[in-house]
């Protein structure tokens, strides 16, 4: 159970307690986010202490374990921005698998940490959640239960949101919200000026874009309510209602199917919102159900 809750205590950190301008620069604001870290760790280790470890030494339960925690957690951050600097900067697949790495390299340095400071073996751990996954009657407590909900819900949300955004890059601003493309034609003849005896004129074209600028925190919460419910759907095993999911979205953006960029943006972004979905409703299943 104290497991976890560090890796609840990680992702609220990680994805939380951040601000978009944190996000932006890291490098100048990994003082405040490893602080953040320091302060959740410590807060989840000294409440486990206090209910389940006070006869062991709190110095070894809580303070070690959670400098621990976040002494690594600032290697590996580091040298990911060095890393992603140096070699994917401008490739948004890379940083993909620079973040997967990243995330995996805390959640096994959360496990070297139980076994450190708390004895708890690092492939013991691996083996009982691979045993979760394949074995059949095996089932968590209420609590557990619970915290792995929770883990899930965060994964499937904010998580999978920031999967998302890096692997779609940025997008211009004109294509999050084009609405349509009008034409207009001005034709000048020759009567238009008095030098001009003849019968030529001078035709012009303008095109517009329309746009409609709304809030892009709408999309953010969009696409949190539709990973959630293919989650449920999964969880339910209702995989012919996700497809009303998309027939949705694809209604609500009709307009804007008639740019190329923009429709192949979309595609790219609810495949990837339906595969997160779908894995996390399996996952989610395979572990409580």
């Amino acid at each position: 159970m104290l497991l976890l809750s560090l890796i609840i205590a990680h992702l609220l950190a990680d994805f939380y307690l951040q601000t978009d301008r944190m996000v932006e620069d890291k490098l100048r604001s990994l003082q405040r986010h490893i602080l953040h870290h320091l302060l959740v760790n410590t807060f989840i280790l000294g409440a486990g202490w206090f209910l389940f470890h006070q006869e062991n030494d709190p110095s070894m339960t809580v303070i070690w374990p959670a400098l621990f925690i976040t002494f690594t957690h600032l290697i590996i951050d580091l040298s990911k921005i060095k890393l992603i600097d140096q070699y994917a900067a401008r490739e948004h697949l890379n940083k993909l698998w620079f973040f997967i790495l990243d995330q995996l390299l805390h959640f096994t340095m959360l496990l070297v940490a139980m076994q450190l400071f708390y004895g708890e073996s690092l492939f013991l751990n691996v083996k009982r959640f691979i045993e979760l996954l394949f074995t059949e009657g095996r089932q968590l407590d209420a609590v557990s239960t619970t915290l792995v909900i929770l883990i899930i819900l965060i994964l499937g949300t904010t998580v999978s949101g920031h999967i998302i955004r890096i692997l779609l890059g940025s997008l211009p601003g004109q294509l999050l919200t084009f609405e349509g493309k009008y034409t207009f034609k001005n034709e000048i003849t020759g009567t238009t000026y008095p030098e001009n005896t003849g019968n030529s004129g001078l035709s012009e074209q303008y095109s517009y874009m329309i746009f409609n600028k709304h809030d892009l925190s709408r999309g953010k919460l969009i696409g949190y309510i539709e990973r959630l419910l293919v989650i449920l759907l999964t969880y339910y095993g209702s995989y012919p209602a996700i497809a009303f999911i998309v027939t949705a979205k694809s209604i609500a953006r009709f307009k804007q199917m008639d740019d190329r960029d923009w429709a192949e943006y979309f595609l790219l972004g609810t495949l990837t919102s339906m595969f997160l979905g779908i894995l996390f409703g399996i996952l989610l299943r395979e572990l409580i159900h």
